[in-house]
């Protein structure tokens, strides 16, 4: 039970018949007065006309004569300050160490989400602007299955539209013979940009043939789908590769193509519903009275848009999956879309919870990112980058076979960047920076992977395995002093770290909580013998490094962070 919890009932019990819903526990601001406070007896005080320290004390009272806690006091005008008991704190860090993946909690048992991001366009190369959804999205998907739920990652392409009939008349005339024979992505993007270029001549001549070339694609004409179809298909491949590089793995790839037929239904049921009118030849759902503006679901030359196309795939998502949830991840520039088609979806009797999770957008050291400017860099070319300035920071550190250089040097880099992002509140705007991704102090990636191979590092020297670790023992010996303490209370806080991240989509609630527990072991391991103690205070304090290693590895896993186990 959570110490919020058990405060909650101590108070119930001296002051029965009142709502608790409101009491927290939360650390200590000095622990010098305790672990953990609790102010919230002023609160109940006022609404009880009675003097808080009164109301303080009672709850004090029965809290002393419970296991938990070692002290309970009243300071001030009534706050509550908490110390728990070391044979309590004992069994917890027993607890945590025993059970799988350090004791997160199997909440999500029994429940379906599907989880929507990366999302990139079909025939060109993932760039640094794709790395956001991606690496964001991957850390909610792998937060949600440690905690138990079935998660369908779906990867939602743009893979329909306008764009495939200038690519089609651009494959045909713009590219030679052997780029049309070993065609890469990097071609198909070649080609739609001398396309493109062409369709914006005066004369229209090219425009006009783009748009035919579209509509002979749209009314199922065999060549057009073929060269559809391998172009989709090189996409993937392409993305593929880069997912791989970066630990992602989705369970469908169901594009806007995917939910082209059923389009014509759902604009048919806004009609029907009295939800879409004809404004100026196209079909529009006015949201204005909900402060919403205009959503568009069939343009005036009957094409149909994105609010069309996400309701489209909603209902198909509903009917197959029954998820108790579904969450976006997309840049904030669409929070409107989705305000709109979240209120038009429930209006049409979608029931089930729709989430959109914003992030800012990231620029690169300083400068915005945009094909105007010239700076709209590949994926590829940033992750190479990083793995390339890893190796040189890791061949300055120790002298290592190549293999192994270019395998830390992988793992160091693409953590740098992964981290980079993560380690940021999703809404925030980001700028990415060498020097800060991979410091090998502060809050980085490289940072927190070399407190994991050092804990490894002073666990071998132990003589300490994996296999040899006797969690019986228990911590008790290592909780006297106030840096092992503080540390092992901080182990503790692990599981609801990982639920909080959950619940509010928010990857960086777990780097911020990685990044302080490996500031508590810093402390801990520069402030205290560790191997040059005496039993068995030695054997205690080596458990909690190893505790300290797996929550470490645990929690930078669900990042999509790889642990090196020697740096």
């Amino acid at each position: 039970m959570e110490l919020s919890e058990i405060v909650k009932h101590a108070f119930e019990d001296a002051f029965p018949g009142e709502d608790f819903s409101f009491v927290r526990v939360v650390p200590a601001t000095d622990h010098k007065f305790g672990d953990y406070q609790c102010n919230d007896a002023l609160k109940l005080a006022k609404r009880l006309g009675r003097n808080p320290r009164e109301v303080g004390g009672a709850v004090a009272e029965r809290l002393v004569k419970c296991a938990v806690f070692e002290k309970a006091e009243v300071a001030g005008p009534g706050f509550l300050n908490l110390t728990v008991a070391s044979d309590w704190l004992d069994s917890c860090l027993i607890g945590l160490a025993s059970k799988p993946s350090c004791g997160i909690p199997q909440v999500g048992i029994g429940k379906r989400i599907v989880i929507d991001y990366s999302s990139p366009n079909a025939a060109k190369q993932m760039h640094i602007g794709h790395i956001r959804s991606t690496v964001i999205g991957c850390a909610i998907d792998r937060i949600f299955r440690s905690l138990g739920y079935e998660v369908i990652a779906d990867n939602h392409l743009g893979d329909w539209g306008t764009q495939f009939g200038i690519l089609i008349k651009g494959y045909r005339e713009c590219l030679t013979d052997e780029e049309r024979k070993n065609l890469t992505v990097a071609n198909l993007e070649k080609c739609y940009v001398l396309s493109a270029a062409k369709a914006k001549d005066e004369d229209g001549l090219w425009k006009d043939a783009c748009r035919v070339e579209l509509v002979k694609l749209q009314q199922g004409d065999s060549e057009n789908l073929a060269l559809w179809r391998r172009f989709i298909d090189i996409s993937i491949g392409e993305f593929e590769r880069m997912y791989r590089r970066l630990g992602v793995k989705f369970d469908t790839y169901r594009g806007e193509s995917y939910y082209n037929k059923m389009m014509p239904g759902v604009v048919d049921k806004l009609v029907t519903a009295g939800l879409a009118v004809e404004s100026e030849g196209a079909l529009v759902v006015n949201l204005e009275e909900e402060k919403l503006g205009v959503a568009i679901v069939r343009k005036s030359d009957g094409g149909y848009n994105y609010t069309t196309s996400d309701l489209a795939c909603v209902a198909s998502r509903v009917a197959e999956y029954a998820p108790d949830r579904i969450i976006y991840v997309t840049d904030d520039r669409q929070q409107l879309h989705f305000k709109q088609f979240f209120y038009i979806a429930a209006k049409m009797g979608c029931t089930t919870k729709l989430v959109h999770v914003p992030f800012g957008l990231m620029s690169y050291q300083g400068r915005a990112i945009s094909t105007r400017e010239g700076n709209l860099i590949r994926l590829e070319d940033l992750l190479n980058e990083a793995v390339r300035r890893a190796g040189e920071i890791v061949k300055m550190r120790a002298d290592m076979d190549d293999a192994l250089v270019e395998r830390l040097a992988e793992q160091i880099g693409i953590g740098a960047v992964k981290y980079a992002d993560l380690s940021h509140d999703p809404a925030t705007a980001i700028d990415f920076n060498w020097d800060k991704a991979l410091a090998l102090e502060g809050n980085s990636g490289p940072y927190l992977q070399y407190a994991y191979a050092r804990v490894r590092s002073l666990l071998s020297k132990a003589g300490w395995q994996q296999g040899n670790v006797t969690v019986a023992d228990g911590f008790a010996a290592a909780l006297a002093e106030p840096a092992e303490k503080s540390l092992a209370l901080q182990l503790l806080k692990f599981p609801g770290t990982v639920v909080r991240s959950a619940e509010l989509y928010k990857p960086s609630i777990l780097a911020d909580y990685l990044f302080q527990t490996a500031q508590y072991y810093s402390s801990f391991y520069q402030n205290l013998p560790i191997l040059r103690s005496d039993e068995p205070v030695r054997g205690a304090r080596i458990r909690l490094c190893s505790l300290f290693g797996e929550v470490l590895k645990t929690g930078l896993a669900l990042l999509g962070i790889e642990t090196p186990e020697h740096i």
